[in-house]
């Protein structure tokens, strides 16, 4: 235990010590100076803190000031009923600041204890109790705020964690303050039930034990028990405005005497010269004393005549708030290495779209593309990054993958985007334009236009959903390029929370987190959904003895998940495709040459480009009809063959025929030849 850890615990077992024992008078003046002095101190913190946090130990400071005082009244009691006498702090406050009258005593004391528990304790409980209820129920949309700042990079995961913190650490202080301050109230009934012992016992005591007559048993022991009340009081008025300072400025940002200086005498200073002049007036022109108005009135125009200056003075400050030494600081290069999974940057006539304040909600938009990823693919997405850019055109805006730019489009802040669907029945005016997601031929069109355009049956969408439609299709295209070693782990730890044996048996026994992120990678290439994780686990460790190839492994898989690529690709039980024929599936099979590193396809050229012609002109049978784009082939040839049409195009969907379920109906449109 460290030194204040000691000295903390002797002093509270120190109060209880002294409420059982006898103390000498001497010591209890000392510990009664020792009140008072912390009571003032206590007050001037609570006057001069801008954050609640920066005093969170308060309400167990008012939970050991209580203590203390308790254990002094009960102290001073003992001495005021066996020996008449508890030292020279209590007479001092019995004679010298009420005059040696025990009736004047009396007002005093009970005025500050009425003022104390009615008017001050009453109403810091009060606002605590409330505080304590919104700072609770506000806890959620505080968290709410928190996530989007974070999915939209305008904080890091550090800020993320800290303002959570923040927010936790607010909850549980308010909600001490509301217990905290029925210990003050406490303190305010204790001290007037103590004060009516004191003086029946000792009057008592003093006529019966002691045989004073009753004149001076009144004067001795009730100077005593009201100079004991109010060396106890002051000190519990000036903690009990302390608390009420603590819990009625949460929404300062700085200390009391700047807010004063600035709100007050920094206000607006026609209201200054107003009061002024009106004291001034009540002098002059009706019975109060006129020297003393006139005073008063002229400081009230002097500070009008200076508030200017103490705004003027809170705007430099304000402009000052990044110190020279600041910018002369050594910048720490180290942060400008990292490179953002996804960024979108836009140009400054799109700020409004993600600017919560005026009305735009991309940034929850964002959040719900992460959610619907996660629910299609199983990716956790990564935090996509809102930068406006100045350099790009004021409408348009950028998608980078891994720091490099890999679409663009453009967008009217105040238009919306109207897409012909096969249904629209008329011409509409507006801005010709291209669909940015899938290329679809559209127009911008202005507010008066969109009525008629819906009637017309144009499908109107507005620039928030353009982008966010454009953002996600080029995440579930780059979904493969966003999987890293650190999200597998993390996919893997989820897990192994329920199926513990599974990840056990294959990671890292048998495969390294490299090797099952790239088989995952493989998965998310061709948009298969990694979610069934444990499915894709059991499949690894029953033919992780037989090979370490993952584009072979990837193969296993996807025939493990033959149910989810069924329901994906097969509407009403029936599918049409096209189909490899022999002779292109054996010179596909013949062509594989196989290194200690994995496999790859060794094709002629002149081959090579037959291949593809034939397959996209068997194709067109399918696209003329509607039809997906489907080729069906052997399980050994499937990868290969998909390897080899990426180089014109991804949307060819390639399956095997291990992938397809045995009660689709399969039926065959066309066969590519060589």
């Amino acid at each position: 235990m460290k030194v204040e850890d000691i000295l903390i615990a002797v002093a509270i077992i120190g109060m209880v010590i002294i409420i059982i024992i006898p103390i000498p008078n001497i010591l209890i003046d000392f510990l009664l100076s020792l009140n008072i002095a912390l009571s003032i101190l206590i007050l001037l913190i609570s006057m001069y803190s801008e954050d609640a946090l920066n005093i969170t130990i308060f309400p167990s400071l008012l939970l050991i000031t209580t203590l203390f005082r308790l254990s002094l009244n009960l102290s001073t009691t003992k001495g005021i009923l066996l020996d008449g006498d508890t030292g020279k702090v209590v007479e001092a406050f019995g004679n010298f600041v009420i005059g040696g009258n025990a009736v004047v005593g009396f007002v005093i004391f009970f005025i500050i204890v009425l003022v104390n528990f009615i008017v001050i304790t009453k109403g810091a409980e009060r606002v605590a109790e409330v505080a304590a209820r919104f700072t609770l129920d506000a806890m959620p949309g505080k968290q709410m705020a928190i996530d989007a700042d974070l999915n939209s990079g305008l904080i890091t995961e550090e800020d993320a964690r800290k303002r959570r913190k923040d927010v936790q650490q607010y909850a549980d202080f308010y909600g001490a303050m509301d217990g905290a301050t029925k210990f003050v109230k406490g303190d305010a009934i204790a001290g007037i039930i103590i004060t009516f012992i004191n003086v029946g016992a000792g009057f008592l005591i003093g006529v019966v034990s002691l045989g004073m007559d009753f004149n001076e048993a009144l004067a001795r022991y009730t100077l005593l028990t009201v100079g004991d009340g109010l060396v106890g009081q002051i000190p519990a008025l000036l903690i009990s405005t302390a608390t009420g300072l603590v819990v009625t400025r949460s929404a300062s940002e700085a200390n009391l005497g700047e807010d004063f200086r600035i709100q007050i005498f920094g206000a607006n200073s026609t209201l200054l010269y107003i009061v002024g002049g009106f004291v001034i007036s009540l002098g002059v022109f009706t019975p109060l004393p006129l020297v003393i108005n006139v005073l008063i009135g002229s400081i009230f125009i002097f500070l009008a005549y200076t508030a200017k200056e103490v705004v003027e003075e809170v705007d430099d400050e304000l402009v000052e708030s990044t110190p020279a030494e600041e910018i002369r600081k050594p910048e720490n290069v180290l942060n400008l290495l990292s490179v953002d999974d996804i960024e979108l940057e836009f140009g400054y006539g799109l700020i409004p779209l993600a600017d919560v304040s005026q009305g735009g909600d991309l940034l929850d938009r964002i959040v719900m593309i992460r959610r619907q990823i996660a629910m299609e693919l199983g990716l956790v997405v990564p935090i996509v990054r809102l930068r406006d850019n100045i350099q790009l055109n004021p409408n348009e805006y950028i998608i980078k993958i891994k720091g490099v730019q890999v679409s663009t489009g453009e967008v009217y802040f105040d238009h919306y985007m109207a897409m012909d669907s096969g249904m629209g029945t008329g011409e509409i005016e507006g801005i010709d334009t291209v669909e940015p997601a899938f290329g679809l031929p559209a127009k911008w069109i202005t507010e008066k236009e969109r009525e008629k355009a819906e009637v017309y049956g144009y499908t109107v969408v507005d620039p928030p959903s353009v982008i966010a439609t454009h953002l996600t299709e080029i995440i579930k295209e780059r979904a493969y390029e966003l999987i890293g070693r650190q999200d597998v782990k993390t996919l893997i730890d989820n897990i192994k929370e329920e199926y513990p044996a599974v990840v056990e048996e294959v990671v890292p026994k048998v495969f390294s987190l490299g090797e099952v992120q790239k088989v995952l990678s493989n998965l998310l290439r061709e948009q298969i959904s990694i979610r069934d994780m444990v499915t894709i686990l059991e499949t690894l460790a029953d033919y992780g003895n037989i090979t370490n190839d993952t584009d072979l492994l990837t193969e296993y898989v996807r025939q493990k998940l033959s149910g989810y690529i069924t329901s994906k690709h097969v509407v009403n039980g029936n599918i049409k495709v096209v189909t490899l024929s022999n002779e292109i599936e054996e010179l596909i099979m013949n062509s594989i040459n196989k290194t200690e590193t994995g496999s790859y396809l060794s094709l002629d050229p002149n081959n090579v480009q037959k291949i593809l012609n034939n397959t996209f002109k068997a194709l067109e049978n399918l696209t003329s009809i509607g039809e997906q784009p489907i080729i069906l082939t052997a399980p050994i040839v499937r990868f290969y063959f998909k390897k080899l049409t990426e180089q014109m195009t991804r949307d060819i969907i390639v399956l095997s025929y291990n992938e397809v379920d045995s009660s689709v109906e399969v039926q065959s449109v066309g066969v590519v030849n060589i």
